[in-house]
């Protein structure tokens, strides 16, 4: 496949993984999947179920066995996860059909929970290879990240996330702005180390974060390159200095400094939490991130290309909504 191909026109044989447990009305769910395709003149897609032992990775290969040249993907971060590493080096493409409270790629995106608009986006053909990031054999498409970051997420309940969306994690963060910082020894492309007393370390291939806040604007998906964000706050009054700068998008953020490369070491001086797109990895010192340049294929709003992901996403919400509306 090619970036500039469109698979609209033409039969594409489908498949959806889902998070059964994410899905408030599985039912109705699928007849608005399988009618929206059917109304395009797709074939009916093959549905996987994840389940808590298999969250993904083994449903997801199955379809890219069985053929299928487009994957749907309708879960959280961790389905989402979990369906990326089987669909790594391949070429079946990825669909997001956002479901769960953070789905940072949909913001990325720009699909929020919108099933029209990520039905829409696959039916348009535009096709994107993206960058993927690869930690210990791990992989993740927006952001690996260690310390605040992971405690924010270890203590955001999933009843808060159920009742208030993505706001909750502004409460889990509240609990840890005034953690003890680690110190932190970071290797950009085996270069100089830069040492720094931090409460994070993000490395990431997009920048958009939990509620579209978008802390890294230089940061796009298929440059070949990661950026990495040290955020060194110390009080509250730091971090609302910080988060401030980002969302008045200031050229400087304060307590923050910002480096770009393919292969990123961090070091800490004791073990801290890590996480790959919100989704909680084991607890280590290290943090080893290298970029597997445009790996991954992913079905974008048209037009495709622009470096800004959520760009389109509006206009193709608009027109998804005459194929599944009858559906719902």
């Amino acid at each position: 496949m090619d970036v500039t191909e469109n698979s609209a026109g033409r039969p594409v044989q489908a498949a959806v993984v889902v998070n059964p447990a994410k899905i408030d009305d599985l039912d109705g769910f699928r007849a608005s999947v399988d009618g929206a395709l059917t109304e395009a003149g797709w074939p009916a897609p093959r549905w996987y179920e994840t389940t808590p032992e298999e969250p993904g990775r083994t449903q997801t290969a199955a379809a890219v066995d069985a053929g299928a040249e487009i994957v749907f993907v309708a879960g959280g971060d961790g389905t989402i996860l979990s369906a990326v590493s089987a669909l790594v080096g391949t070429d079946t493409a990825m669909a997001v059909l956002p479901a769960g409270t953070g789905n940072l790629l949909a913001a990325n995106l720009g699909l929020s929970t919108d099933l029209a608009a990520g039905l829409e986006v696959a039916l348009e053909g535009g096709l994107r290879r993206l960058d993927v990031g690869e930690v210990d054999g791990q992989y993740f498409t927006v952001m690996a990240g260690m310390g605040f970051d992971a405690r924010m997420l270890d203590a955001t309940s999933d009843t808060a996330k159920a009742r208030i969306g993505w706001s909750a994690y502004l409460l889990g963060a509240l609990r840890h702005v005034t953690d003890r910082r680690m110190k932190v020894t970071v290797r950009v492309d085996g270069g100089k180390p830069i040492r720094r007393r931090a409460q994070t370390v993000l490395v990431a291939n997009v920048g958009r974060m939990q509620g579209g806040v978008r802390l890294l604007t230089e940061a796009k998906p298929d440059d070949g390159l990661l950026d990495v964000a040290i955020l060194t706050p110390r009080t509250l009054w730091h971090w609302l200095a910080l988060g401030w700068a980002v969302l008045r998008r200031k050229e400087r953020v304060p307590s923050m400094d910002v480096f770009r490369g393919a292969r990123v070491e961090v070091a800490s001086d004791r073990v801290q939490p890590r996480q790959l797109d919100g989704d909680l990895v084991e607890a280590g010192r290290l943090l080893n991130v290298q970029v597997l340049s445009k790996a991954l294929w992913l079905c974008v709003p048209q037009p495709a290309g622009h470096p800004d992901l959520a760009q389109d996403a509006d206009a193709a919400a608009e027109r998804g909504h005459r194929l599944v509306a009858p559906n719902v």
